[in-house]
């Protein structure tokens, strides 16, 4: 059976190596490489040929959301599992924004970390509780700190329908002039220049 290969990138080498021990005794993958910086792991990326990348990201040098953006520029394919003692937001996000295709504390069971990349390889994004409910809250909307009148958000709303100026007017009972004072103060507000932009902006910001 052929194995899934990996490579391990943590400065923490007992560490390093106890990942390694668990990830040896499963029967679908196999490490090839331990590496304690990105840039070494980054030389030997065709050397190694992994499909798979742990990557620590407190790391000298390099760190390791850097790393992982060079990796996938370089194996847009791999797959790279983020193993860390962050469970900050931020971190979240600049790793999976680099990249990431999951993000694991470096406190989890192995049967954790060998589950995580059975998951991994099964086309999954593994991620600890914690984390995962972080993901799922940061993507909910939030309010809008812009601010529309009922009158301009009418109007909006009707242009970004289709509606051209003379039946939004007529649908208001206001003059083309009054929607042009209103779509003013409406680029103004949310810093555009077209009625395209507008329409986007507001429907972004949940204004719709």
């Amino acid at each position: 059976m052929k194995k899934y290969k990996v490579v391990i990138i943590e400065d923490n080498i007992p560490l390093g190596l106890g990942f390694k021990e668990v990830i040896n005794n499963t029967q679908e993958f196999a490490v090839v490489s331990v590496y304690d910086n990105c840039e070494d792991a980054i030389e030997n990326m065709l050397y190694d040929d992994a499909q798979i990348y742990l990557v620590d990201i407190e790391l000298p040098g390099m760190n390791g959301v850097e790393g992982t953006r060079e990796i996938k520029k370089a194996r847009p394919k791999s797959n790279i599992i983020m193993v860390t003692v962050y469970e900050n937001s931020d971190v979240v996000f600049d790793a999976l924004c680099a990249g990431a295709t999951g993000y694991l504390t470096k406190n989890l069971p192995p049967s954790d970390l060998v589950d995580a990349l059975n998951e991994t390889v099964a086309g999954g994004a593994p991620m600890s509780i914690k984390i995962a409910k972080m993901v799922v809250g940061s993507f909910q909307k939030k309010p809008s700190k812009i601010e529309l009148s009922p009158r301009e958000k009418e109007v909006l709303t009707l242009l970004s329908v289709g509606n051209s100026y003379d039946v939004i007017a007529e649908k208001l009972f206001i003059s083309r002039n009054t929607i042009k004072f209103h779509l003013k103060n409406i680029y103004i507000k949310l810093q555009v220049n077209s009625n395209i932009e507008a329409v986007q902006k507001a429907s972004k910001e949940n204004l719709l």
